[in-house]
């Protein structure tokens, strides 16, 4: 039997707009993708490494957002800081992106979906949370977020699980 947080998980593809950083730096997240379910794909790659395709894992995560603050959050989006976009590339996350939908409950959320290239995501994730300047930004964006109540111990946002791939 369905529970409405499924219902509305699986409706949110087709409602989801936006730009978002914030993800949680947990092992949890690790496991969402689960090493068995990462699949296998190239990644964008420097010339010297071509004749190797790395591994990618994909991440998906969902969090509310508060309506109230809705603008603010998005206007922080349009300019995300330089710092902040460097530090994502330096930790190995590609093709970033997150929406955003009002969903059948009437709620805000916002999806996030990156690709992760590395070969040791928690010491990435670490690498990440450490730096001074991400964490300024998730000052000012996680105050305009709302944490699922039934996410992982240890995550912020809520590692979704993937049921389906195609490149």
């Amino acid at each position: 039997m369905r529970t409405h947080f499924d219902r509305v998980v699986l409706s949110m593809a087709t409602l989801l707009i936006g730009v978002l950083i914030g993800f949680g730096c947990s092992q949890s997240a690790k496991e969402g993708a689960g090493s068995a379910e990462a699949a296998q794909s190239p990644a964008t790659q420097s010339p010297a490494t071509e004749a190797t395709p790395k591994k990618v894992q994909r991440f998906g995560s969902v969090i509310g957002v508060n309506r109230d603050t809705l603008d603010k959050y998005i206007e922080l989006h349009k300019a995300i800081w330089l710092g902040v976009k460097k530090m994502i590339t330096d930790c190995n996350i590609r093709n970033y992106s997150s929406y955003l939908g009002e969903l059948d409950d009437g709620n805000l959320y916002l999806f996030s979906y990156f690709e992760y290239i590395g070969d040791d995501f928690d010491a990435d994730m670490q690498k990440m949370k450490a730096d001074p300047t991400t964490q300024k930004w998730w000052k000012e964006t996680d105050p305009l977020q709302l944490p699922q109540k039934n996410r992982k111990e240890g995550e912020y946002w809520m590692t979704m699980r993937e049921v389906f791939h195609q490149d």
